[in-house]
């Protein structure tokens, strides 16, 4: 895999719009500025060191790349500087959030196929790369780790992205559209559950 190619390119990408994610969640925190830098990186970083060590690639590729160190450090500074009032951030944290996890549903899924790992474990590393950062940053947060409990679909879109771009590899399909497609298909079911309130099951004890 050419580490500047399309799938580089592809991860940085979906760093930058996870680490945004990151801060504004930040934002709603209420969280300083170093609590902001906190959370973009480990939004944006979170998942896809999850997936590296999965592989083997030691170090993660987010230790070697100063692009991977930086894009966080850019994408929490904009939000710090240009971030409008917390009240109306709701809009954008879905935007992002979606985003990012259709990007990286689909650069997960891809480095495990450049990897010759099975298509059944590219999909569960593209869902771990999906939204391994999104439950770091939970955690961090203090929050009840999405993927489990949340009102929202988190892992569902991820893995459907992820499948349609494994199956597609599987039957020797290639190219943009295929990589497009899945990521595109994640983003908007991501974007349909958080919009429209799609509920996994709770556990007694935890409230709505």
């Amino acid at each position: 895999m050419e580490e500047l190619g399309v799938l580089g390119l592809l991860d940085l990408v979906g760093i930058f719009v996870f680490a945004v994610s990151g801060a504004l969640a930040a934002v709603r925190q209420r969280l300083d500025v170093v609590g902001m830098v906190v959370l973009a990186e480990i939004t944006a970083l979170g998942g896809g060191i999850l997936r590296d060590l999965v592989i083997g690639a030691v170090p993660p590729a987010a230790f070697t790349s100063l692009g991977y160190v930086l894009t966080p450090l850019v994408a929490g500074a904009l939000v710090f500087f240009w971030h409008p009032q917390v009240t109306r951030l709701l809009p954008a944290v879905l935007f992002f959030d979606a985003a990012g996890l259709g990007l990286f549903c689909v650069t997960g899924t891809l480095k495990a196929l450049d990897h010759g790992l099975s298509p059944l474990h590219a999909v569960l590393l593209g869902v771990i790369t999906a939204v391994g950062g999104g439950i770091l940053r939970d955690m961090m947060s203090g929050q009840i780790p999405s993927v489990l409990y949340d009102r929202q679909l988190y892992a569902l879109p991820a893995l459907l992205g992820a499948t349609m771009m494994a199956f597609a590899h599987w039957l020797d399909l290639h190219g943009g559209i295929v990589t497009t497609g899945s990521a595109v298909l994640a983003f908007l079911l991501r974007l349909l559950a958080m919009r429209y309130g799609w509920r996994t099951p709770r556990p007694r004890g935890v409230p709505d």
